[in-house]
């Protein structure tokens, strides 16, 4: 177990100081961005009730971000001010959290079948190719997991502990925590208390359920009631909305994260892994039910975003390896075949390192987080134009990297040339772009110069590309929105190009 700690905590520490930026919208805008306003005086994007009564509950839980506000505030109170320094021990934080996965996926494992499997199954948690970059990420399906698998492993063993019934209770409780950071997980709870009647494990099972039931009442119940004088506002907001919302997103077959996790497990293991989940249901019902309920929700629910299913991974990662071990030590065509078993996996590893040394590392939307860094260079930026003429819109900038609340003019298909133009004219010079950020090198020079037409005194400052990841993906898709930004400055507010970073 020693090894795969400190392999686990070797390649967190390498995403914690390599894998800055961001995956994607919700890991940044939705719980990094406006508990670090609050820690600073303002409301980023008006989560909060203010004094005309004029914002509501947007359906976004407050207790994941209530814990992220608590480490801004006491950022703030050690004086650390740079935001990547910042956004360095916010990722330090969760990799250590993540390590909880790891540690009992382990341990669930060997109770399960035995310390072999155990060992993989702990090795594939520490080393799968994606786990490191999503262990410093601050997303709610990740941050979710040690929650989870510390009630799961409580219900698995309670009955051998001195006071059972206050070990389900406690259980529930932490099922309760996980459904506050993610409302989805209520399906774990839901599945355990149902394996726990089918054993005939009643009293049990209502335990499970009234832990859980505490613990929402606590953080749901509690924090909205603290913000919005009435309990449970943010999850009948996120309710209705998804249930009205449901296919404004992405919307796929019954069958979408099943592909999912088959590509993302990496096939052939991934098959070894699927097949084993299912193998033996009766047996591990406790772990299987749960999971299976979350799986076959988000099957149905229209909505498909393959972030989605990342809560239920670990234990595809653990019922997986019990079950295909258990299955090959028995398979007269694995037995007689050692030499194709250990070439697939020998292949699977092979592959796995290839992506874990690029993914480990993968410094994401870094065009978008360096420029905001390279503007916080100067001081007292309030308004800067954002040109992605051939987009219908341009991408919010990540502001907490700049250090201050930021002001955008956009200028893309949705809000033309002429329109920028328009609203420039209504407004007053002090209030015109200080920047000027070009997405992407398609026609640039036309653009700069249709732009000068408007701010004639705008020069070339610097050009920031994205990661070696990040243009890839651009390359393969550009939907990826991954562009290099080229940054002009106006000289009507910086007449000089000025280096140091923002104090």
């Amino acid at each position: 177990m020693a090894v795969i700690l400190w392999t686990a905590i070797i390649l967190r520490l390498v995403s914690v100081i390599f894998a800055k930026g961001f995956g994607m919208h919700d890991d940044h805008f939705l719980v990094i961005e406006p508990p670090y306003s609050w820690a600073h005086g303002h409301d980023y994007s008006n989560y909060l009730p203010d004094a005309a009564g004029h914002n509501h509950p947007t359906g976004h839980s407050f207790f994941y971000n209530s814990i992220q506000y608590l480490l801004f505030l006491l950022l703030k109170i050690l004086r650390v001010g740079y935001p990547q320094l910042q956004m360095l021990f916010i990722r330090l934080v969760h990799a250590a959290f993540s390590l909880i996965t790891v540690v009992l996926g382990y341990r669930i494992t060997a109770r399960l079948y035995d310390a072999k499997s155990a060992r993989l199954a702990g090795l594939l948690l520490a080393a799968y190719w994606f786990m490191p970059w999503l262990s410093v990420r601050n997303l709610v399906e990740v941050v979710c997991i040690p929650f989870l698998l510390m009630a799961t492993w409580l219900t698995l063993t309670a009955g051998e502990r001195k006071h059972p019934y206050g070990v389900y209770l406690l259980a529930g409780l932490l099922f309760g925590l996980a459904f506050s950071i993610r409302f989805q997980t209520i399906f774990f709870a839901l599945g355990t208390g149902l394996a726990l009647f089918i054993f005939k494990k009643w009293r049990e099972g209502l335990l499970i359920g009234a832990g859980t039931l505490a613990g929402i009442i606590l953080t749901q119940g509690g924090i909205d009631f603290f913000i919005w004088g009435r309990p449970f506002a943010e999850m009948t907001e996120y309710i209705r909305y998804n249930i009205h919302s449901a296919r404004d997103y992405i919307v796929g077959p019954w069958y979408n994260y099943l592909l999912d996790i088959l590509g993302l497990l990496l096939p052939p293991v991934s098959f070894f892994l699927f097949f084993g989940f299912f193998r033996k249901i009766k047996k591990h019902l406790l772990l299987f039910l749960p999971a299976f309920l979350f799986l076959l929700f988000h099957s149905v629910f229209p909505n498909k975003q393959e972030r989605f299913i990342l809560p239920m991974i670990p234990y595809v990662i653990i019922l997986g390896t019990v079950g295909w071990r258990e299955f090959a030590a028995r398979s007269g065509f694995w037995i007689h075949r050692p030499g194709l078993h250990k070439a697939c996996w020998i292949f699977f590893w092979s592959v796995n390192l290839i992506l874990l040394s690029f993914v480990s590392t993968m410094y994401s939307k870094k065009a978008r987080v360096e420029s905001m860094t390279y503007l916080s260079h100067y001081h007292d930026v309030h308004y800067v134009l954002f040109d992605d003429t051939y987009r219908p819109d341009v991408k919010i900038p990540p502001t907490f990297y700049y250090g201050a609340p930021l002001h955008v003019y956009s200028l893309c298909e949705g809000n033309p040339y002429d329109s920028v133009k328009a609203q420039l004219k209504r407004i007053p010079p002090d209030r015109y772009p200080a920047f000027v950020l070009f997405f992407d090198d398609r026609d640039l020079e036309k653009r700069v110069n249709r732009v000068k037409a408007l701010l004639p005194d705008i020069t070339f400052e610097t050009t920031i590309k994205p990661g070696f990841v990040d243009h890839l993906l651009y390359e393969l898709n550009p939907n990826n929105m991954n562009q290099t930004i080229y940054i002009y400055r106006n000289r009507d507010f910086f007449p000089y190009k000025i280096p140091g970073k923002r104090k």
